[in-house]
């Protein structure tokens, strides 16, 4: 794809429309083991604009005293994270050659007006692992640059059922997600989501410490 780095797959509407509302039940029901969060960044506290949950046997988490990190239990609760569903394990295996299944599953609750800001995923202990990504409900706007924080960047324009990955050189390069198109989709149910907006799962290896 002109403009994105080596290791750069878009997969418009991997899943159509009766498979992104499976997904969206399944995460509902995720979401009743594990609810969403309001996470915080490392030493300031400042909340981020998104709220989040995970499933599988880690989750992704962030506060004030603990930083960027993974764990096996829900910060608030405790409680272990919900299974990952079988669709993701199966899109995992369709779109990647990576050996290992996902350890962690990142869900964000992207509302109007929230965004993500240009980073790397470097949490992670094995780097050389792809990233893969299912936007869900409202569209956004998704920019990649390169290593180097700044510069040009590449934007696409996600639709609800699209899958991205990011491996190889991709899978270093800060990305970003600075727009939510606000009543673009219908998917996300008023009653676990107000206000519908965007939900986006990120399924990464976390790896062995080196």
């Amino acid at each position: 794809m002109t403009g994105f780095p080596d290791g750069f797959a878009h997969h418009p509407l991997y899943f159509m429309p009766a498979e992104q509302a499976a997904l969206i039940d399944a995460v509902v029901e995720g979401l009743r083991a594990a609810p969403l969060y309001q996470p915080t960044m490392p030493r300031t506290g400042a909340p981020l604009s998104v709220l989040m949950s995970n499933f599988g046997p880690l989750g992704w988490v962030t506060d004030r005293e603990g930083g960027y990190r993974y764990q096996p239990d829900h910060p608030v609760t405790g409680a272990p994270w919900p299974a990952l569903p079988d669709a993701l394990r199966a899109l995992w295996h369709d779109v990647t050659d990576w050996p290992e299944p996902p350890e962690a599953c990142l869900i964000n609750w992207y509302r109007e007006g929230s965004k993500m800001g240009a980073h790397v995923d470097r949490d992670e202990f094995d780097l050389r692992a792809p990233v893969v990504s299912v936007s869900l409900g409202d569209d956004a706007m998704f920019r990649m640059g390169s290593r180097a924080r700044g510069g040009p960047t590449a934007g696409l324009r996600l639709h609800s059922g699209d899958v991205v990955v990011m491996a190889g050189e991709a899978r270093q390069c800060h990305h970003s997600v600075p727009r939510i198109y606000a009543g673009t989709s219908a998917l996300l149910p008023e009653s676990a989501f107000p206000g519908g907006g965007r939900v986006n799962l990120t399924m990464r290896v976390v790896g062995a410490p080196r």
